[in-house]
């Protein structure tokens, strides 16, 4: 039952704080209920075996009988990683979002509890083995978005919000004419069913396993986002407050890739070999032309979000060249990228508070009067650049270390994205921080306790997974290794120089 007391206890605190007098007791009550919600996350890891494989925590249920739908929840090692994100990142968006500035002061009760439901479903989300009740749950990550863009962001809300609805329903609706097919088959196979281990059980034509494919794959590349169906994001990151945009970016566009992993790959592992050299080309573009745009942009929040393009392009770069490398290295990404992201959107959201401004033309020289703030803004960008020692750099080595071990090609221009990452970062931090100080910046003020204390947990994971990362890895590879395998495609042997000189003699 843990894995549904997990995902119910922020629902329940969100409507305790509908009902609750609008104060600012509010705050506190949803810090209170994150925090709940974390303990019981660490309950959940201290009940899960690392060394397992498959599915663990499983609860199983009839819900729907009559078409065979199943409340039916489990973990393996990559859904328990997000789930353990997603807890430790609400607290520190809750605390963060003390600060935030929303059109009146009564709007609290409702600006937390649809975060405190956003974070209830993203668990369900990540715990769900039936394919009926996670198509659900995804298109409900909608609704508590949807309101936190357009009711609570900047001027031009309405339009983002509606952009980010119209482009993820279209992906819904691809997937749930894909699960209508996905229940057909099971029909015609004489057990219709939704449950996932059931279904990858089931034999069906080339033909049907990869338009079925496709509706997943479209459906997931919009959430993750890829390019060129990408351009919901910045609007969406633009416009909505720092605490909303690290909860789209940081966990629920995960859902993304995760889906990649649990669905693509596990339902469609034929069709998954199939489409992987378009994908891979589609990866490769998105980190060029999300980190080339990052470069041209002045408002930090599209900045940000143009670097999310190009490292979710990683992620996918290394779930779909099938090696257990790449693959785990992905899934650590996920993981890595939460956390850095998380502190630029909430660094970058501060210093756009204090400025009154998110052009980057409109800065300089704040490091000379808010030093903290300049620290913590520095660290989080070398982190998003993938600074060696922090922690995105061991997930970025190891998908590209895979990738190099499959496709050269792709490898060689994904190291390009690192190069222009430095760029984009560096040339974001000089202009703002360095240089002289601006007069109209005179107003900025450094962090204070607050701002500090909700910064500094994800500032410390980043540092401290950068130099031991292996207590998540030792988490993932278990689930990593069983889905490549279930794929059926081999690691490349690995290539000694006496084995290629050898080759080379040979021929």
């Amino acid at each position: 039952m843990i894995l549904t007391i997990l995902a119910a206890t922020p629902i329940v605190g969100a409507l305790l704080l509908v009902v609750l007098p609008r104060t600012d007791m509010a705050k506190y009550v949803a810090l209170g209920v994150s925090l709940i919600t974390l303990a019981l996350s660490v309950l959940m890891m201290a009940k899960y075996d690392v060394n397992g494989a498959g599915y663990q925590l499983v609860e199983k249920h009839e819900w729907i009988k009559p078409f065979g739908a199943w409340y039916s929840l489990g973990v393996n090692g990559i859904g328990v990683t997000l789930i353990l994100l997603t807890t430790i990142l609400t607290p520190i968006i809750m605390l963060a979002a003390f600060g935030d500035r929303l059109p009146s002061a009564k709007d609290f009760n409702a600006y937390f509890a649809w975060m405190l439901g956003l974070e209830g479903l993203a668990i369900g989300v990540f715990a769900a083995t039936d394919v009926f009740l996670f198509y659900i749950l995804f298109e409900a990550t909608l609704i508590p978005l949807y309101f936190l863009i357009g009711a609570f962001g900047g001027p031009n809300r309405g339009y983002a919000a509606v952009k980010f609805l119209i482009y993820n329903l279209v992906g819904g609706l691809l997937m749930l004419a894909a699960i209508v097919g996905l229940y057909v088959v099971s029909s015609r196979a004489g057990n219709p069913t939704f449950l996932l281990d059931e279904l990858q059980n089931i034999d069906m034509s080339t033909n049907t396993e990869r338009l079925l494919f496709l509706g997943f794959f479209i459906a997931f590349a919009i959430k993750a986002p890829m390019w060129p169906l990408h351009t919901w994001l910045p609007d969406a990151a633009a416009s909505g407050t720092p605490a909303t945009s690290v909860f789209m970016v940081s966990v629920i566009d995960k859902i993304g890739t995760f889906g990649m992993i649990r669905f693509c790959l596990g339902l469609f592992p034929g069709a998954s070999d199939w489409a992987s050299p378009v994908v891979i080309t589609l990866a490769v573009i998105s980190i060029l032309y999300g980190a080339l745009l990052a470069i041209g942009q002045d408002d930090i929040r599209r900045l940000i979000a143009f670097t999310s393009v190009s490292h979710f392009g990683f992620i996918v770069l290394g779930i779909f060249v099938f090696t257990t490398t790449s693959a785990a290295g992905s899934t650590l990404y996920m993981f890595n990228h939460g956390l850095s992201t998380a502190v630029l959107f909430l660094v970058t959201g501060m210093l756009i508070a204090r400025r009154g401004s998110a052009r980057i033309s409109d800065f300089g020289g704040v490091q000379k009067i808010a030093p903290i703030l300049a620290g913590i803004f520095l660290l989080a960008g070398l982190s998003s650049l993938s600074l060696p020692g922090l922690a995105p750099f061991v997930s970025e080595f190891m998908v590209l270390t895979g990738t190099f071990s499959r496709s050269i090609w792709a490898a060689s221009f994904a190291v390009l994205g690192m190069v222009l990452a430095a760029l984009y970062i560096l040339i974001m931090y000089q202009k703002t921080m360095t240089g002289p100080l601006r007069e109209d910046n005179l107003g900025v003020h450094d962090l204070d306790t607050r701002e500090i204390v909700a910064l500094s947990p994800a500032v410390l994971l980043i540092v401290g997974l950068g130099f031991f990362p292996q207590p998540m890895l030792n988490v993932i590879n278990p689930a990593v290794t069983e889905i490549i395998n279930y794929v059926g495609v081999d690691d490349p042997p690995a290539k000694t120089p006496a084995a290629v000189a050898s080759e080379g003699a040979n021929e």
